[in-house]
């Protein structure tokens, strides 16, 4: 999702303003002007950075930087601390998200009660960004791996994956790659609360920000305050099983532009009823396994179908793609990217290595191919490509300690938000966390459609219920089901 820029609203930075004396050792953090890259229109973001150990089990040992932001409160009065915020991936740049939030009307009451604090986590971005070299003529298109029709194509991107690990693990030539995990960007978390001079910090985390902040209130429950998991991952870690929940949550979330799609059946002729919109999908996507159109094969054409579902903004465009493919003589075919490296290379990297370093994978292709053929059956539109084999099988650093446990014991100051239709996170993931959590936590469950709820997803009742509780800390005294927003 792009960074817009905010318009017509002005707030002031105030100085550094620490809630509490800075804990013994903790880094100084020096406030200063951000990137040219990151957000800053109005110019009311800074950024700092903050030093952390490379591996915690050398804390005295080489350390690196963490890349910082700041969208401090101007309310001193109604200020209560600080809110680190998490955007998914892993890999996602978070320096901007503070912006993004406003320009897509986070209450001033929230602002007002804490310093917004966005960071590029560990690998990412500004903060000693790792690389495994992706250029955009090799065979490998992202984190999700492609739709495979049968065995043969799981075995042919098994030889892709085991290429791709092998490609990561020789360009780690200073160790970052293996120090990529979530309890260690969970640890970096606690060091930058220490560093800004908080007792404890809040935390809001979307996606792969779930999984981040379900393993921060885990190890360090003393020093976290009101946390909010928005559209879960089900864990602190994404494992083979995470993965193909994605084809459970496209079939879920589908039929919301199946329907959006019928009732404009006269502009894009893809179907009159729900039913005849997946036929043309299913047909579509066949058609395309043989015959490529337009530069897009099958694979490709089941992949921005699903990212197209993140948001119903891109329901127009996924459908002109569909009309497109139909009449293939009506649009011209896509340009192949010029020779190079992937703009997306980082990302990538990122993903890799937490997603392979956090949990143990299995190893044998048959299992894959296992999982894929189940998966096509139980998910036909689009479980054969997230059960298929991705470099984790492959990689060669592997989990460096055992994945961090949920934990049930702490201060039940945990509120897990979720759409009941999200097709990368499945409402299934939000059921598993607030499970585990026990005690600690209440979901509140979006009659919703897409990927964020929490302001991203406009529902006034889950802002109404996340917006209470991170102002007055107002914990639902049981699980809410918000019903569907109306129209306008």
């Amino acid at each position: 999702m792009a960074l817009t820029a905010v318009l017509g609203l002005i707030v002031a930075l105030v100085g550094a303003c620490p809630a509490a004396a800075k804990e013994e050792g903790a880094a100084r953090v020096e406030w200063g002007a951000c990137p040219e890259d990151v957000p800053a229109d109005p110019p009311q973001l800074q950024c700092a950075t903050v030093p952390v150990p490379l591996d915690y089990a050398d804390p005295e040992g080489a350390q690196i930087e963490i890349m910082i932001s700041r969208l401090a409160s101007a309310n001193p009065d109604k200020r209560r601390g600080v809110l680190l915020l998490n955007p998914g991936g892993p890999g996602g740049s978070g320096l901007g998200l503070s912006k993004l939030l406003v320009s897509q009307g986070i209450a001033q009451t929230v602002l007002d009660s804490y310093d917004l604090i966005g960071m590029d986590t560990r690998g990412v971005g500004h903060s000693t960004p790792v690389s495994c070299g992706f250029t955009t003529d090799q065979p490998y298109f992202g984190n999700i791996p492609p739709y495979a029709v049968d065995d043969a194509a799981v075995e042919a991107q098994a030889t892709i994956a085991r290429g791709v690990a092998e490609q990561c693990a020789a360009k780690d030539h200073d160790g970052h790659l293996s120090q990529l995990t979530t309890a260690n960007y969970a640890r970096d978390l606690d060091r930058i609360r220490a560093a800004l001079g908080e007792e404890k910090a809040s935390f809001l985390g979307y996606s792969y920000g779930t999984a981040l902040g379900a393993a921060y209130a885990s190890m360090f429950p003393d020093t976290t305050d009101r946390i909010v998991l928005d559209s879960n991952i089900g864990d602190t870690f994404l494992d083979h099983d995470g993965m193909r929940r994605y084809g459970r949550g496209m079939e879920e979330t589908f039929q919301d532009f199946a329907k959006w799609a019928a009732a404009r059946n006269d502009s894009y002729g893809l179907g009159s009823t729900p039913q005849e919109v997946r036929a043309t999908y299913l047909r579509l996507a066949e058609q395309l396994d043989k015959t490529p159109a337009l530069g897009i094969d099958g694979g490709l054409f089941r992949f921005s179908t699903f990212a197209s579902l993140y948001n119903e903004s891109s329901y127009g465009m996924a459908a002109q793609t569909w009309q497109s493919l139909l009449e293939p003589g009506t649009a011209p075919p896509q340009e192949k990217p010029a020779p190079g490296p992937v703009p997306t290379d980082n990302n990538w990297s990122v993903f890799l290595a937490v997603t392979c370093n956090d949990v143990e994978w299995p190893e044998d292709v048959q299992t894959y191919q296992r999982a894929a053929a189940e998966d096509r059956q139980s998910y036909p539109l689009y479980g054969g490509a997230a059960a298929n084999i991705m470099p984790c099988a492959f990689w060669q650093s592997g989990p460096t300690e055992p994945p961090v446990q949920v934990s049930d014991q702490g201060p039940s100051n945990i509120l897990v938000v979720q759409n009941q239709r999200d097709p990368v996170t499945p409402l299934r993931g939000a059921e598993l966390i607030n499970e585990k959590f026990g005690a600690r936590s209440r979901l509140v469950s979006v009659d919703g459609s897409g990927h964020g709820a929490f302001v991203l997803g406009k529902n006034p009742c889950a802002l109404n219920v996340t917006t209470n509780f991170l102002v007055n800390g107002t914990m639902p005294e049981q699980d809410v089901a918000c019903a569907a927003r109306t129209s306008g």
